[in-house]
C-alpha cells in the first residue's frame, strides 16, 4: 500500500507540476483553453502558480502529513472549480478534467489512508 500512496502521489506532482509549468510559461494550450472557457488570460499566471503550489505540496506531504493533506485537498477544490468553469462554458469534453481530478482525489485517500485524518 506505501507504494501506492508513493507512486500516486508522485504521478498527481509531475502531472500538475507539468500543467503549472505550461501555464506559468504561457504555452498555447492552456491558453487556447482559457479562451474557450471565457477565463481571462490574466490569470493564467495565478492558476499556474495554484498548480505548482499544489504539486510541490504533495511531495513536501512526505515529510509534513499535513501540508500533504493539505495540498491535495487544495487540488480537489481547483478542480472542482475548473469542472465549474467547463460547465459554465457548455463544455462537455471532461475527459482530462476527470484525469486531472481523479489524481488528487486518489492522492488525498491514498495520503489519508496512510498518515490518518490529521
Amino acid at each position: 500500500m506505501f507504494a501506492t500512496y508513493v507512486v500516486v502521489t508522485v504521478l498527481t506532482s509531475l502531472v500538475n507540476g507539468s500543467a503549472a509549468i505550461a501555464n506559468l510559461i504561457g504555452h498555447d494550450y492552456p491558453k487556447s483553453q482559457a479562451d474557450k472557457m471565457g477565463v481571462p488570460r490574466s490569470w493564467m499566471r495565478w492558476l499556474g502558480t495554484l498548480l505548482g503550489l499544489g504539486a510541490l505540496g504533495l511531495v513536501a506531504g512526505f515529510a509534513v502529513p499535513l501540508l500533504g493533506t493539505a495540498a491535495a485537498i487544495g487540488l480537489v477544490l481547483y478542480f472542482l472549480g475548473a469542472l465549474w468553469v467547463h460547465l459554465r462554458a457548455g463544455d462537455h469534453q471532461l475527459g482530462a478534467w476527470a484525469v486531472f481530478f481523479c489524481l488528487p482525489v486518489a492522492a488525498l485517500a491514498l495520503h489519508l489512508s496512510h498518515h490518518g485524518a490529521w
